[in-house]
């Protein structure tokens, strides 16, 4: 490729719109273009690195024995509607009519589509277990579009999805594909990602693991100990909170007049507020029942941790629906509510003597004791832990990271293949429903991330694996001193053996040249001068480090070719060392 002809403008200024360095590297390389909020194009460079990403993740996936297929992008209604997702997402799954008046949906991810084609296809025992997987475009209309490709609302997604008999061979297969997942991830650079616990959210099922690319500019939110490998996703760490027990004290009803918030009343009273307990309200859970949700006042609802207890998306109650349960708002409890759902995290029955709503105007109780004044609420896990508890696991403390997620896998169980009526014969002719895994990961956020993780002030500095050249030739004044002739000859040479080689053959300033080059970060550069060739040689530098020197001209080929074989070995090396997923 000849920088002469190279279709993109390269400039130095930050955009202003670009809150992540490699959103604005994004930009000043000339990779991708904004079309639409969260839509873009990707130019040349851009497109190499995604096709070596896709690349890199054929290999692996076709490595654990998966079979690559494409679904469609528009998928009928009633696909949706047969697993009751067509009702229960809401306004990021874009739905529209065609020219016939059907109801289609842009897919946002693929479990209908790919049941509807299994279960046509897969009714023996003999053919499972088995992978199925592609690399597809995906449309959410996402509404916080941020980061360039971090959070966009069309994308290239690779999701892979296996099927099997028992949980076992699934178990199995999941390590396997975890495994998988660290070697793309090495492969493509950033081999340092974190496996943590995540919330399955809209996919379903019961197990599902994140890979993080650990950085603070980070959208998720990630506890992690200090001591020992526990490490969560926020939406669903465990841990220990401290509690303050107290020798149980007789209920008392106090006047707290004008006193409805959490901090309010606890000053009133001279108390901390992890001596009360506050009542947050909920419309309702799966059933239709309104849900109370009763927390430590020191501590914050988890809605994630709560959404799966009540088997919907929480949405903060309306004052009517409140009043209907008896409570009164600002001065709740669940003394005397009725007709609803009440959750009390652990904290609050492991502390004592707590300030509460009387569920009267004006009015609180003091020494509230839940398993004495509630006795029969549901207890369950559902606090925002912070930085400093404890971990589950160990006698360590937790802390706060932040993490990009460059993958995600889930065990979804039958939740796709049974709501479908997706079934196979077993040896003795009975019909079975099959268990499925879920594996996905995101190209351009992919991409992105490496950019994030391995950038210095002038651009990025991709790995070999899938830099956009392997190799890039300034030639410096091309029309002096024979530089234009050699560098031309020397970027047939490296052609010529089997390299991808970028040629700057414009006549712009060394300084021009240099910083279009440190934008495309492209690891190996041959700088072909007046100086040099005077020598006989070239200079070479490799991007992102101190390491350059002279070499010359007729062995500059060779020399490419074996810098160049040697950093894929490395590569591979390391990606083959990851044997551990979790």
């Amino acid at each position: 490729m000849r920088m002469r002809t190279l279709v993109g403008r390269r400039y130095k200024e930050r955009p202003a719109e670009a809150t992540l360095d490699s959103h604005s590297l994004l930009l000043r390389g000339a990779y991708a273009r904004q079309v639409a909020n969260g839509i873009y194009s990707l130019l040349h460079p851009g497109y190499r690195v995604v096709r070596k990403i896709e690349a890199i993740i054929r290999d692996e996936m076709d490595r654990v024995g998966g079979q690559e297929v494409l679904m469609p992008v528009v998928l009928p209604r009633e696909l949706w509607e047969e697993t009751g997702r067509y009702q229960a997402v809401g306004s990021e799954l874009l739905r529209f009519k065609d020219r016939t008046d059907h109801d289609m949906v842009l897919a946002m991810t693929h479990e209908e589509g790919v049941v509807h084609l299994a279960r046509h296809e897969a009714g023996s025992y003999k053919q499972y277990p088995f992978m199925i997987y592609q690399i597809q475009t995906k449309f959410r209309d996402e509404p916080r579009s941020r980061g360039g490709l971090i959070r966009v609302r069309e994308f290239t997604m690779k999701d892979a999805y296996s099927f099997h008999r028992t949980a076992e061979d699934l178990d199995d297969y999941y390590r396997e594909c975890a495994i998988a997942y660290h070697r793309i991830f090495a492969r493509a650079g950033i081999p340092e990602t974190a496996v943590v616990r995540s919330d399955s959210g809209m996919m379903g099922g019961k197990i599902a693991h994140e890979f993080m690319l650990l950085t603070d500019c980070g959208e998720d939110s990630i506890l992690k100990c200090d001591t020992c490998r526990y490490i969560a996703n926020a939406e669903v760490a465990e841990g220990r909170i401290p509690a303050f027990p107290e020798d149980p004290k007789e209920l008392e009803k106090i006047h707290t007049p004008g006193k409805k918030t959490i901090e309010d009343v606890t000053a009133f009273l001279s108390v901390p507020l992890h001596q009360a307990a506050k009542v947050v309200f909920y419309e309702s859970d799966s059933e239709g029942r309104p849900v109370m949700a009763l927390i430590r006042g020191d501590l914050e609802v988890n809605e994630s941790k709560l959404a799966r207890l009540v088997q919907r998306q929480p949405v903060p109650a309306e004052e009517a629906t409140i009043r209907k349960t008896g409570a009164v708002p600002g001065y709740a409890s669940p003394m005397g509510a009725r007709d609803l759902r009440v959750i009390a995290d652990p904290t609050v029955g492991e502390s004592n003597n707590l300030v509460t709503g009387a569920n009267e105007d004006d009015y609180h109780y003091r020494n509230f004791n839940l398993d004495r004044d509630c006795p029969d609420v549901e207890i369950a896990d559902i606090a925002t832990l912070r930085e400093g508890d404890g971990c589950p696991r160990c006698k360590g403390a937790l802390q706060m990271r932040r993490g990009i997620e460059v993958g995600n896998i889930f065990q979804l169980g039958t939740r796709y293949t049974e709501s479908m009526g997706m079934s196979y014969l077993d040896e003795n002719g009975q019909a079975h429903t099959p268990i499925m895994g879920c594996y996905g990961i995101g190209v351009g956020r992919m991409m992105s991330s490496v950019m994030e993780a391995r950038h210095d002030k002038f651009g990025p500095i991709w790995p070999i694996s899938i830099a956009p050249w392997e190799v890039h030739i300034n030639a410096i004044k091309p029309g002096e001193g024979g530089v234009g002739e050699v560098a031309g000859k020397l970027y047939d040479d490296l052609r010529e053996a089997g390299l991808e080689v970028i040629f700057d053959d414009r006549d712009e300033r060394p300084g021009v040249q240099f910083a279009d080059a440190d934008l495309l970060g492209v690891p190996l550069r041959f700088i072909v001068g007046a100086k040099s060739l005077a020598n006989g040689n070239v200079e070479w530098k490799i991007r992102g480090t101190d390491e350059k020197g002279e070499v010359p001209v007729e062995e500059a080929a060779h020399f490419a070719r074996k810098w160049v074989d040697q950093a894929y070995a490395e590569i591979r090396a390391q990606a083959n060392a990851k044997t551990e997923p979790f």
